[in-house]
């Protein structure tokens, strides 16, 4: 087994990574071994410099790579680095002599409320399968801030409808549980039964099935997701993500407190959730200064 097959054991096993985050890893190093041979220098990481990692910084600089993808790709190398050392394959890391553009911090982006409720109480999203099925998606990315791929690997046994619950199981198979709001149960109920009916079927293993009864991937929620965010907002990112950042936010802006949105979120520390408190103070300085008279 060579290195990077021990790697990628080492990411799915040891630090339970998610498939999403281990093909960037793997795409991530990829580049980097491109670009080595490219430049003529060995790919054999006992023979990688500091040297070839700040010209590797430089070149995709130059290619017009945002500092924050230069943080991720330099992120995945010191992962990898870190774990040849743990192995004893390299003495020294040659990262440790590296220093990474800052980052300008970006606000997450969201979806106004008045926009929110616009979509899922004016929008029609047609009463077939299909229809019923993606509404459904949408609000439950939207009352639980769940991730797409907590969201897709979501079963039938996952929900609670009698104590309005979902058991969601995310990053390294930390599950938690969330309340759901009694409409959305209801019509969560409405698309279990329609979704039966359409498959023929009794019960499901996935609670979300594409139109053949598989289980959804990544591509067709991101899909689902920005053709009806496109409806309401003129937002350069519409992902599932967004839905997320809008769930922080509406809830932070509405008296909820930061623990209790960690716990939801299902983040591992509050510093990862405290980025939601700017968009708020955005709110208020930008009400102050609608408001004040010295403003």
């Amino acid at each position: 087994m060579n290195n990077k097959e021990s790697f990628l054991q080492y990411l799915m096993i040891e630090k339970r990574y998610s498939p999403h985050t281990v093909r960037s890893y793997l795409n991530d190093l990829g580049q980097f071994e491109s670009f080595l041979n490219e430049s003529g220098h060995s790919d054999n990481p006992s023979e990688v410099t500091s040297h070839d990692i700040r010209a590797w910084i430089v070149s995709m600089l130059d290619t017009e790579y945002s500092a924050v993808s230069v943080h991720r790709k330099i992120s995945c190398l010191r992962v990898y680095f870190r774990f040849l050392r743990k192995e004893g394959v390299l003495k020294n890391d040659p990262l440790q002599k590296v220093v990474v553009p800052k980052r300008k911090k970006r606000l997450p982006v969201f979806i106004e409320e008045k926009s929110m409720s616009t979509l899922l109480d004016e929008v029609s999203f047609g009463e077939d399968f299909e229809g019923v099925r993606n509404k459904t998606i949408i609000e439950m990315l939207y009352l639980t801030g769940m991730r797409r791929s907590e969201l897709i690997g979501l079963k039938d046994s996952d929900i609670d409808l009698a104590e309005a619950t979902v058991k969601v199981t995310g990053k390294r198979n930390k599950q938690r549980i969330i309340p759901l709001v009694k409409p959305f149960i209801k019509n969560l109920g409405t698309y279990m039964a329609m979704r039966d009916e359409f498959m023929n079927t009794n019960s499901s293993e996935w609670l979300f099935v594409t139109g053949k009864g598989n289980k959804l991937y990544d591509k067709l929620v991101y899909n689902i997701v920005k053709g009806y965010l496109s409806i309401v907002t003129t937002a350069d990112r519409k992902s599932p993500h967004i839905l997320r950042h809008t769930f922080a936010t509406h809830m932070l802006n509405n008296g909820a407190d930061l623990n209790s949105i960690k716990e939801l979120l299902g983040h591992a520390n509050l510093s990862a959730t405290q980025v939601y408190t700017h968009n708020t103070f955005e709110k208020l300085k930008k009400i102050y200064k609608q408001a004040h008279p010295r403003a």
